[in-house]
């Protein structure tokens, strides 16, 4: 069994048309499926990736929308990186975030690789990362109608930092009872601070990581809009998934069994820092209901929910207007 890279990471938005805006128009991702979430399916479940919706390249947002501020710390997914292909696509970038006045800071590294670090409107945490001297899982396929030109464009997940109290049990899940091995640390843009310790899985490279950093002067994060719910990772097909609930089973981690998400089958544990983690099967993917041309312009519904579609849809907002200029 082994770990392939990210599979996806899930964030909180409290609203889902300015979340659709930016993400499209000032990222220029696709939305490659527009669905619900299926615990709450009176709210948005978004879809963002490459062109045809590669595994290792989503982004994805559940719409709570009275979810409070997200209040940063400890036990969180702190960082969710984006790819570019290289240094000079971050040069673009600059620019870009200068004129839609996205908050922003310069070019600086994140570890041996140069990256922008950047929020969205809600505060996400996020980071622009170059793919320029990747050796590892390679990115996926900009869309080819996005805003942003191709050769600058976003082609997949980077790095996910995890920010803990305690480095220990972290590193035990991932290196023990996942397949990650410990390749590398850094100095924390922060003065004072431990070195962020540097986990790869796979094939390795900037698809395949996980950054730690340990942070023993903040309180527990309080999980709100513009935090991360989980990052999942990937793992080939059911089969092997199957492997994985019995492994965690047999090593006493308790965990929610499989569970059909239709686009891919997914099983949930925390690790001890209270990090949620999800192994995902990378199919059958997003073109099981919709065609590659037109992914993510309808509503899509699992065949569990199609029976609730005319209520789903009369509560459900348009996502063609937004609420900020």
């Amino acid at each position: 069994m082994m770990i392939k890279g990210i599979h996806h990471v899930s964030a909180i938005t409290a609203h889902a048309k300015d979340n659709y805006y930016f993400y499209t128009h000032i990222l220029g991702l696709r939305l490659v499926k527009k669905t619900i979430n299926q615990d709450d399916p009176s709210v948005y479940h978004l879809f963002y990736a490459d062109e045809i919706g590669s595994p290792g390249t989503d982004l994805t947002f559940f719409e709570l929308p009275y979810a409070g501020k997200t209040i940063p710390g400890t036990s969180s997914i702190s960082i969710t990186s984006l790819r570019v292909p290289n240094d000079d696509a971050l040069t673009y970038w600059l620019d870009r975030f200068n004129h839609y006045h996205v908050t922003h800071q310069n070019i600086s590294n994140q570890g041996k690789r140069k990256a922008i670090y950047f929020q969205d409107p809600e505060g996400q945490r996020l980071a622009l990362v170059s793919d320029e001297n990747n050796n590892g899982i390679p990115g996926g396929k900009p869309w080819k109608h996005s805003p942003v030109p191709e050769q600058y464009g976003i082609c997949g997940l980077g790095p996910v930092r995890l920010t803990v109290a305690d480095k220990q049990p972290t590193e035990h899940i991932l290196t023990n009872i996942l397949t990650f091995k410990l390749i590398d640390r850094y100095p924390s843009h922060t003065e004072g601070l431990e070195d962020i310790y540097v986990f790869s899985t796979g094939e390795g490279g900037t698809g395949a990581e996980v950054h730690l950093e340990v942070r023993t002067d903040l309180p527990q994060e309080r999980l709100g809009r513009g935090g991360v719910h989980h990052v999942a990772f990937r793992v080939e097909d059911e089969d092997e998934l199957n492997d994985w609930r019995h492994f965690l089973t047999q090593n006493r981690i308790a965990n929610s069994g499989i569970i059909d998400r239709y686009y891919f089958k997914a099983l949930y544990f925390r690790e001890p820092n209270g990090i949620l983690f999800e192994l995902s099967t990378d199919g059958p993917g997003f073109t099981t209901d919709e065609d590659l041309e037109h992914l993510g312009e309808s509503l899509a519904l699992p065949p569990f929910f199609e029976n609730q579609r005319e209520e789903i849809e009369a509560i459900l907002e348009p996502l063609n207007t937004r609420r900020y200029k």
